[in-house]
């Protein structure tokens, strides 16, 4: 989830989507992606309801670890395929 997007920001969305009646809104993984890597920026993420924060510039082995970490995979790591 960016979460400078106009017209409703990440934040925002994030709270929308858990709020919603959908029996998957607790549940289905939000992740942060910003360039706000303060320690306040991912506390707000968090806050929000997202899952977890990746900042930018992306790291591609720490969002695949994210990823993996928050789909319940990570013992099965990525294989790069």
């Amino acid at each position: 989830m960016d979460i400078q997007m106009p017209g409703m920001n990440g934040y925002e969305a994030a709270r929308t989507i858990r709020m919603t009646d959908r029996a998957d809104a607790m549940t289905i993984p939000i992740i942060a992606m910003t360039a706000n890597a303060f320690t306040e920026d991912i506390q707000a993420a968090l806050e929000a309801g997202m899952n977890a924060h990746i900042a930018k510039p992306i790291d591609v082995k720490l969002l695949w670890s994210t990823l993996n970490n928050v789909l319940g995979r990570a013992d099965k790591g990525h294989t790069g395929r």
